[in-house]
């Protein structure tokens, strides 16, 4: 259908995961992508799977979201290659799953820098191409634990509130810009997170990621009038 076509859309953590999910079903309603993760090689592989799946073009970009300098030259290249930065995904996080007494500070800080300053080192990176165009959709992969908490996820949840709380801010800071921003909150997801493997019997109920970016893609994909905020997705034995 090329409902994202001629739309260059950044993905953050889009090397494996649900941030290949995201790319590979951007690719085929044609979007034009910029691919960001820290691995070069992942990247190059899902740049290959991209482009046979339809994207009119794919950009890699080898960056640690954490990092200021490395977010900032992301953002540029993207913008000598496609002139416009249309939607970021922030996708990349990480989590530590653990009680508080068992959590390190390495752990807690390397949540809160990916999780958390990762999201607004990229949105502050694309802001100022958006606002000067007067269009453009920041979207967050959050989590329903941005809402909610759970028992040994103390550290995870957190970040995950303070995203929430961000977005919102943000939300009603440059609405009048023209500029949208949603987040996903998706409860559990069948991934390789937290160390986790994928396709294990024990996550068979799960979310898939093709069902979370399916989600991203609905907000993508709305009318430039239409605002989708915030969309909670979870398998049906997740009970709230």
């Amino acid at each position: 259908m090329n409902l994202l076509k001629n739309q260059v859309v950044v993905i953050t953590g889009a090397s494996r995961g649900i941030g290949e999910d995201i790319a590979l079903l951007f690719a085929k309603e044609g979007a034009k992508l910029v691919l960001v993760a820290r691995n070069p090689e992942d990247l190059e592989r899902i740049r290959g799977k991209a482009l046979q799946s339809g994207a009119e073009d794919v950009l890699t970009v080898t960056a640690d979201v954490s990092r200021e300098d490395e977010v900032d030259v992301m953002a540029e290249v993207a913008l000598a290659r496609f002139g416009s930065i249309d939607i970021l995904v922030n996708n990349a996080g990480v989590g530590f799953f653990k009680p508080v007494t068992e959590t390190t500070l390495e752990e807690w800080k390397a949540m809160f820098d990916v999780n958390v300053t990762g999201v607004f080192l990229c949105t502050k990176a694309v802001l100022p191409a958006m606002m000067e165009k007067g269009s453009g959709h920041i979207i967050t992969v959050s989590s329903d634990v941005g809402r909610r908490t759970i028992a040994n996820g103390a550290g995870y949840c957190a970040t995950k509130f303070a995203v929430q709380a961000f977005t919102e801010a943000l939300r009603k800071e440059i609405r009048e810009k023209g500029i949208r921003v949603s987040n996903v909150l998706p409860g559990m997801t069948d991934t390789y997170f937290a160390g986790s493997m994928r396709g294990i019997p024990e996550k068979k109920d799960w979310l898939k990621g093709e069902d979370v970016a399916r989600a991203v893609l609905y907000i993508a994909s709305q009318p430039a009038g239409v605002v989708v905020d915030d969309v909670t997705i979870h398998p049906m034995i997740q009970d709230y």
